[in-house]
């Protein structure tokens, strides 16, 4: 089970807005590369800022709306004619880098390290290329869990919050932070697994 199960509610909430967007003329690529933007501006604002967790408020907002976001320029590609190859290079592309930069800034908070942070960018990275995977054999985009994009961004925007309220994590995160790695595994094996079964 994976939060990305509730993107269908979610997008019947957005569609208003949606529609509102294309009268206006904007394209689903161009809220997929402001989205990327404002990711890699506020990841790079976090890591310099680490040591001021009264900002670390900001990333379950951002967080929200990007999901947000990332539901409405597919939507804008589907429903009105936008689909194309750049598109889909754009969208696999930017999710990758911009969770790489919303992350980092974890690697500079205590109890978390360079090493668990930089082996949990990487293998997030690792689980978005196994679900393309499915999508290049022709068996569709894998999008299973336990620990999806939608999941990992409620798992830093908890931390994320509770860090700007209580000014410091627990040591015990440590540990909680191996086993999102962890599951992390399991999610690119699944992906892999189930990929090989549609075949």
């Amino acid at each position: 089970m994976s939060i990305y199960a509730l993107k269908p509610r979610f997008q019947q909430l957005l569609r208003p807005a949606v529609r509102a967007l294309h009268r206006r003329g904007i394209s689903a690529n161009q809220v997929t590369l402001a989205a990327c933007a404002v990711s890699l501006l506020l990841g790079l604002l976090l890591c310099a800022l680490a040591d001021s967790p009264r900002w670390f408020w900001l990333l379950p907002l951002w967080f929200f709306l990007r999901m947000a976001l990332n539901a409405v320029d597919g939507m804008l590609a589907r429903e009105f004619g936008q689909q194309s190859a750049l598109g889909g290079y754009l969208n696999e592309i930017t999710d990758v880098a911009a969770d790489a930069a919303l992350y980092l800034p974890f690697a500079f908070i205590a109890p978390f390290g360079g090493l668990q942070i930089g082996l949990l960018i990487f293998l997030a990275a690792m689980s978005e290329f196994c679900g393309v995977l499915g999508q290049v054999h022709g068996n569709g985009r894998r999008y299973d869990g336990p620990m999806g994009k939608s999941d990992r961004a409620f798992v830093f925007g908890a931390l994320a919050l509770w860090y700007a309220l209580a000014g410091s994590l627990p040591g015990g995160l440590d540990a909680v932070m191996w086993l999102l790695i962890a599951a992390l595994l399991w999610t690119c094996w699944r992906r892999v697994a189930n990929g090989l079964k549609a075949v």
